[in-house]
């Protein structure tokens, strides 16, 4: 022990603070008939527990006197009124005051021994059934497995959440298997990156086996490329960044490579003469879509024969005129049952999608409408007069084993329809899509609209492209801009931009308006002065609901993250009253525009008396209130209200500026963009167009001229590695793979 080092012993009274990101702690401590404030890494101490303390006094300048901790030794409750107090702190599971004390009155100092071995004497007890002894036993044992695991492991430097996931992943052989190989942290089960894991195998008392970190690096590499859209990739661009990460030569990236298909955690396949590498969850959704959508063609839906006059009837009743594709569209919807419908703005889709319900109501369809994310669903709905719901909402999402995302709706329970309606199909990845179809009854009919020439989805994959070019499907390309949307600009625009021609820049008077700025400083304050001041004031447009900074990218001053700073502090600036919580080195404040960055499974939320679980990445909310005493925010997604324990604030980021790819799928009534210093990666056509047709009644461009034209010259749409429409042209066979929904 150091010079300055000292030993207390004592039984924490209770927890003032838990950071839950780090597990920093302060505490209130008995230590010889004495209440002292230790502070440190005690994340898994709970009020109650006997402890022995290693550390030093020091003075703070604010709280005083406080002893911080630089390690601790849990001590096992000896006597009857310590295991009282500890079980007294609600630390297990439905054992509160009052059945702490009947217990230990019952059992004494042999009170733990009991309950880890003897549960059925618990039931001994007035008031607790053997089910209930059952469950206190298992709790107790959990409790203290994932203290001891976490303990162990918190000594490489992982923080708590990291402890928690692993445990929850491999249970009580979580020390073996990290001990063994830290690099098991990596991938879905725990959510450790490759670097992550690399820190903490360094942390070793011992060398790990440096295969596990080669096969680890080369998976980080495809999970990697996941996020960039990519279902699989070329073999021979896998060599290089797995040589580079790990210091090999090709001949043993090759190796490694080849074991882990012989394992199978890699699958090859050929396609075009190169060798092509999935993760097999991958590989199965997309094999799955093609098998699926070839037994769709080979039992399709039952045949229907509506003629003209139904369409007629139609547009006489609804007072509209379809164009010749927009029939076609509505004709094969009914004939087939199978069709994607794609187009622009102002071609016609709503119209001729509420054609298509109006004829599948006639003859007394059960139809469903699903979009995927929230806004999209909630603008179906609103042009179509008819309820549609998320995908993941209408899929009935639920957790697999590890928080695996899986869908109630699937194979075996079908949704109960004779008819699906999706709607943003370009946003749809291939882990959704297969889900949806796994959920389709057999001769169900299913109608997919997207715009094709919006960006692809943020997940992996590229169905709806995918689809379009195998050719397998009937697809009704509207193209006919209607006169009364001539008259927006944005449309327009929209159109020019996707044929190659430059947008009109100078009309005045106009739904579309540029402003040159030709550096990232000046278009920075002009955007955050239109938001905040002018469009406010001008057309008493409401900043959170009415308005949306869109960004090519996150960085660089006129980038969301250096917005969202000045447009926080502008709209939103601290004040005394004002409940706000730092979190991931961002502070939220009640009041603050918010967007969900990835998939939440467990977050719960109401909406009309009834509950719910799930929060989506891209969902747009509002922070309505922060309770510090519980550690939970709530925030409004729409129509929903979501409560957000603090530790999964790190999920969200400020929305007041977004990017174009996070504002897929949603419509504003006045939509800003940036369009200066866009980098060359960017850069490209429909980034532009995307952004564009976000616009509902308002767009304006703050930029440079000749970024806005390079955006438009370029036409070199991102490159997607993927294999659907591979398996959907390949020769027709029914795989007997599991028709499980993929992981995700």
């Amino acid at each position: 022990m150091e010079e300055n080092e000292t030993m207390l012993n004592g039984v924490v009274e209770g927890v003032i603070y838990r950071n839950p990101e780090n597990g920093y702690s302060v505490l209130d401590v008995s230590c010889d008939g004495k209440l002292i404030t230790a502070v440190g890494l005690l994340s898994v101490v709970e009020p109650g527990e006997s402890l022995s303390l290693r550390g030093q006094w020091v003075l703070h300048p604010t709280y005083g006197s406080q002893f911080k901790v630089e390690s601790f030794e849990r001590n096992t409750p000896k006597s009857a009124a310590d295991m009282l107090r500890y079980l007294s702190g609600g630390t297990i599971k439905g054992v509160g005051p009052a059945t702490a004390q009947r217990i230990v009155d019952r059992f004494g100092d042999r009170t733990f021994e009991v309950i880890e071995n003897e549960p059925d004497r618990l039931a001994e007890i007035r008031g607790i059934s053997r089910e209930k002894a059952d469950a206190i036993c298992d709790a107790f044992r959990k409790q203290f497995a994932v203290r001891e695991t976490m303990i162990y492991l918190e000594k490489y430097g992982m923080t708590p959440t990291e402890c928690l996931n692993t445990y929850k992943a491999f249970g009580s052989a979580s020390v073996e298997r990290v001990t063994e190989n830290p690099y098991c942290l990596c991938g879905a089960k725990v959510g450790i990156g490759f670097v992550r894991a690399d820190e903490i195998a360094q942390r070793m008392e011992h060398a790990v086996d440096p295969m596990y970190r080669a096969r680890a690096g080369v998976l980080h590499i495809i999970r990697h490329n996941l996020q960039n859209g990519h279902t699989c990739l070329p073999r021979e661009k896998l060599i290089a960044p797995a040589c580079s990460l790990l210091g090999f030569e090709d001949g043993d990236a090759q190796r490694v490579i080849d074991d882990l298909i012989e394992d199978k955690e890699l699958v090859q396949i050929d396609m075009d003469g190169r060798g092509f590498l999935f993760l097999p969850y991958m590989y199965l959704a997309e094999k799955n879509i093609a098998d699926r959508i070839h037994v769709m063609l080979k039992f399709p839906p039952q045949k229907d024969s509506p003629v003209e006059s139904d369409i007629d009837a139609i547009e006489k009743e609804k007072g509209i005129r379809f164009e010749e594709k927009q029939r076609q569209a509505i004709l094969t919807a009914v004939r087939q049952g199978l069709l994607v419908l794609t187009g622009g703005p102002g071609t016609g889709k709503t119209t001729t999608l509420n054609g298509i319900l109006s004829l599948y109501e006639k003859r007394k369809l059960r139809v469903l409408l699903a979009a995927p994310t929230g806004r999209a669903a909630k603008r179906m709905s609103e042009v179509t007069g008819r309820e549609a719901k998320t995908l993941h909402r209408l899929l009935e999402v639920q957790f697999g084993d590890n928080d695996r995302q899986t869908f109630a709706r699937n194979f075996e329970h079908p949704l109960e329809a004779d008819a699906v309606i999706v709607d943003e199909l370009s946003m749809v990845d291939v882990q959704l899509f297969w889900g949806l179809l796994d959920a389709l009854p057999l001769g169900c009919r299913l109608i997919m609209v997207g715009d094709s020439d919006q960006l692809p989805p943020v997940g992996a994959g590229n169905v709806l492209q995918d689809i379009i070019a195998s050719g397998l499907l009937p697809v009704v390309a509207l193209t006919q801009v209607f006169r009364q949307a001539m008259e927006s600009l944005i449309v327009t625009n929209a159109h020019r931009i996707v044929g190659g021609e430059y947008p009109i820049l100078d009309e005045k008077d106009k739904d579309f308006f540029f402003l040159q700025r030709d550096n990232v400083f000046s278009a920075a304050d002009t955007l955050v002065d239109l938001y905040t001041n002018r469009l406010p004031k001008a057309y008493g447009y409401d900043p959170i609901d009415d308005m949306q900074i869109i960004c090519p990218s996150r960085k660089g001053e006129a980038g969301t993250v250096s917005l969202n700073r000045s447009l926080q502090q502008k709209l939103n600036p601290p004040a005394e009253g004002k409940a706000e919580v730092p979190s991931a080195g961002r502070v939220f404040r009640v009041g603050d525009k918010v967007m969900q960055t990835k998939n939440n499974y467990d977050i719960i939320w109401t909406r009309d008396g009834q509950t719910g679980e799930g929060i989506f990445n891209g969902d747009i909310g509002v922070v309505l209130a922060i309770n510090q005493t519980a550690n939970m925010c709530k925030i409004r997604f729409d129509d929903k209200t979501a409560l957000y324990p603090f530790d999964n604030l790190k999920e969200l980021e400020h929305a007041y500026a977004v990017t174009v790819h996070k504002s897929q799928g949603c419509e504003f009534e006045a939509v800003l963009m940036s369009a200066v210093g866009v980098v060359p990666q960017l850069c490209y056509r429909n980034l532009l167009y995307t952004a564009v047709t976000r616009a509902k009644t308002r767009m304006i461009i703050v930029g440079s001229r000749a970024m806005i034209e390079a955006m438009v010259d370029n036409d070199k749409k991102t490159r997607r590695y993927s294999a659907l429409c591979h398996f959907l042209t390949e020769a027709e066979s029914v795989s007997a793979l599991d028709k499980t929904a993929p992981e995700l």
